[in-house]
């Protein structure tokens, strides 16, 4: 997994209605990637609502928000309706942001074979990544939200 003060790989992702979203086109902000194992499952819901939740807070600090995992344009379409999420959702479909990021998760439910993002926090400014959290070795713990708006507010 990458580290503090590492810079950021950057990416270029499907979003919810197909555009490509790169991390570059945020330089001028505070980004928060939120990588996710998969959407409606129940511990993904409840990070994706806090986040959600939290935008008032992240938009006042500056803060973007951008959840990643392997599902397609269209099940992150569906789950962002759902929950009515007002951040992209974007499609890590060959795993190549994911494995960037050392956040590659192996064997979820039991699939043998079947790789899909760990869950993992990273709050990227100026290209670098200044917040770093991996849920090892479960994809089934959250992050600490508080911690997380805390640090973006004092960045």
């Amino acid at each position: 997994m990458l580290s503090v003060n590492d810079k950021a790989p950057d990416f270029v992702l499907k979003n919810t209605n197909k555009d490509d979203v790169k991390l570059s086109d945020f330089s001028d902000k505070t980004v928060v990637l939120a990588f996710y194992p998969g959407a409606f499952t129940g511990v993904c819901d409840t990070e994706m609502c806090t986040l959600q939740d939290n935008m008032g807070a992240f938009n006042n600090s500056g803060a973007t928000i951008l959840g990643i995992s392997v599902d397609s344009p269209w099940a992150n379409g569906g789950f962002a309706k759902k929950y009515n999420l007002d951040f992209d959702l974007l499609s890590d479909l060959d795993r190549s942001t994911i494995n960037a990021y050392g956040v590659l998760f192996s064997g979820l439910g039991g699939i043998d074979g079947y790789t899909c993002a760990n869950r993992a926090v990273f709050i990227i400014k100026d290209g670098l990544i200044k917040y770093a959290w991996q849920a090892e070795p479960n994809p089934g713990v959250e992050p600490n939200y508080e911690e997380i708006n805390n640090f973006i507010e004092n960045l």
